[in-house]
């Protein structure tokens, strides 16, 4: 039995000289998972994308914010519920530039929906309610009526 111990000792004297030779191991490189890049949607932005300086006033009136740097120009555009930057570039040299993207966020900063922001700066739709009386004072009529 004292045998056996010995041997067991001895194997793991051994064992133990060994990993005593054999070279540490470099720690692996760390590399940073790759960062998803957000998907944006188009939908809700038809009446953005693709317009000119000109159509984004008409929708939205004067930018707070117009800044040209060589052909490329932002416009910014704010109210109570968001902030609206709109990046135009022309899509050949020497022609008009066009919304090729947009970004918004809450005046707070906080990231807000693109689509969502286009409709809150969007001026509201006139009631389409019964007509205006006629201005003779005589009643209107109504489509199919006689008199």
């Amino acid at each position: 039995m004292a045998l056996a111990v010995h041997r067991r000792g001895a194997s793991l004297a051994g064992l133990l000289a060994l990993a005593g030779c054999v070279a540490p191991s470099k720690p692996l490189p760390l590399t940073a998972a790759p960062v998803a890049q957000p998907i944006y949607s188009p939908l809700g932005l038809e009446s953005v994308i693709g317009r000119t300086a000109r159509d984004l006033e008409t929708h939205f009136g004067k930018p707070v914010l117009d800044i040209r740097e060589g052909e490329a120009r932002k416009l910014q555009f704010a109210g109570r519920i968001c902030v609206l930057d709109a990046y135009l570039y022309p899509p050949k040299r020497g022609s008009e530039p066009i919304v090729t993207y947009i970004d918004a966020r809450q005046p707070d900063g906080r990231d807000i929906d693109r689509a969502s922001c286009v409709a809150a700066l969007m001026p509201p739709q006139q009631p389409s309610g019964p007509a205006a009386p006629a201005p003779s004072g005589q009643p209107q009529q109504s489509p199919g009526q006689r008199h």
